[in-house]
């Protein structure tokens, strides 16, 4: 797919198995309800603002209360508020208020401008390559943070006149599953982003925010991942160097004792960690390979468990088509992969297909409620259809 594609994918080896029934609600015939049965676009952009200031009068640096409200749960990260600090003296320098528009807390204007030049020459001071990537990402994380303050839902990351948080119904999720979304800065405060939908629906806990490139973030998943041990860290991603396992193959009648210690799911101590790649499909490659640097630093290897899952399209394909119906959005793959382990005998008990319509019905209200956006502002809810197999045009 072009990588100036705004729409955001976790890739899977397609292999359908004739065991295996979808949820009603995820097959690929399903229609939303209430909803034109034309292939939709994106939420629509939001017009010019300013940047909410705090009751100090200053730009503000993020608070820990308010950083948590956006689903985080490691502390605020330091870079993230030293960008921020920087952004305001630049303001105050050059009298001009910072502005944003369209989705992503993008800078506009003259400041644009201003800003551009001094980031990018702060860049090129940054002599390391990994404190490169990280402010990069912190960047990407402050101008959506303050572009985003009193106009975005901190819960649902929707426009307030559109927040959908009423409409969705938590779920407790299985205390033998932990979903971590592994994010990209770009995909952070978007309001088609579907990653969002898992914590809003389990809670932060069960499902944990890691932002690509933040370091408060990164150390807490990996600490987690290194507690639990490498056998139970799953990732939802198609290495290519080493062949993904069906869900089937990974848990289902093991023989090997080494087999036998990753399954142990009666340890609620050691949940399985299954790691979502949230992001475009052209920068999910580059996040994975953090993920396999980081899998090296902790075991000494660079291969980590992959899952591929028999996954048809979601709903979220109307809203934004894929390249191709062997990618699906971030929450469809939460689904997949809870609808597959529910077939297990070992797993059939702890209701995995409820919470997997759990989700699948947040994901309904989220593409009605960007649907029912664009019509208000009277944008236009068609687009043309990728040809699959090939790379697609966005019209949004």
């Amino acid at each position: 797919m072009l990588s100036s594609a705004s729409n955001r994918v976790l890739t899977f080896t397609l292999q359908f198995s004739s065991s295996l029934k979808f949820l009603p609600k995820t097959h690929i015939d399903y229609r939303p309800r209430s909803l034109h049965s034309s292939i939709m676009s994106s939420a629509s952009r939001s017009s010019p603002r300013e940047a909410l200031l705090d009751d100090s009068g200053c730009g503000g640096p993020i608070t820990l209360e308010e950083w948590q409200r956006w689903g985080c749960i490691s502390p605020v990260p330091a870079m993230v508020n030293a960008v921020i600090q920087d952004l305001k003296l630049l303001e105050n320098n050059i009298d001009a208020h910072m502005v944003f528009g369209g989705n992503g807390g993008k800078l506009q204007g003259d400041f644009k401008i201003q800003e551009d030049k001094k980031h990018r020459a702060r860049y090129e001071t940054l002599a390391d390559s990994d404190k490169k990537f990280q402010f990069y990402s912190a960047r990407q994380i402050a101008c959506r943070l303050l572009g985003s303050r009193g106009y975005l839902c901190q819960k649902c990351w929707l426009p307030m006149e559109d927040c959908m948080c009423s409409k969705v119904k938590p779920s407790s999720l299985w205390h033998g599953i932990k979903f971590w979304v592994y994010m990209h800065p770009k995909d952070f405060l978007r309001q088609n982003n579907t990653g969002k939908l898992l914590w809003q629906v389990f809670g932060v806990q069960a499902a944990t925010l890691c932002l690509y490139g933040i370091s408060e973030d990164e150390e807490i998943m990996w600490n987690a991942f290194k507690d639990a041990g490498k056998a139970k860290v799953w990732c939802l991603y198609p290495n290519h160097n080493n062949a993904p396992k069906t869900v089937q193959d990974a848990f289902s009648h093991q023989t090997s004792a080494d087999m036998e210690c990753a399954y142990s799911l009666t340890n609620k101590d050691r949940p399985l960690n299954f790691v979502l790649i949230d992001g475009t499909w052209s920068n999910s490659a580059a996040m994975f390979r953090r993920v396999k640097e980081q899998a090296k630093l902790a075991w000494g290897e660079e291969d980590i468990p992959c899952i591929s899952l028999a996954t048809g399209a979601s709903a979220m394909h109307k809203l934004r088509p894929q390249p191709s119906w062997d990618r699906t959005c971030t929450a469809a793959a939460a689904i997949s992969v809870l609808a597959e382990l529910q077939l297990l005998p070992e797993c059939s008990t702890h209701g995995l297909d409820k919470q997997a319509e759990a989700v699948e019905d947040a994901l309904i209200v989220l593409l009605e409620v960007l649907t029912t956006r664009r019509l208000r502002m009277g944008r236009s809810i068609t687009r043309k259809v990728p040809i699959f197999g090939f790379n697609c045009i966005n019209n949004y």
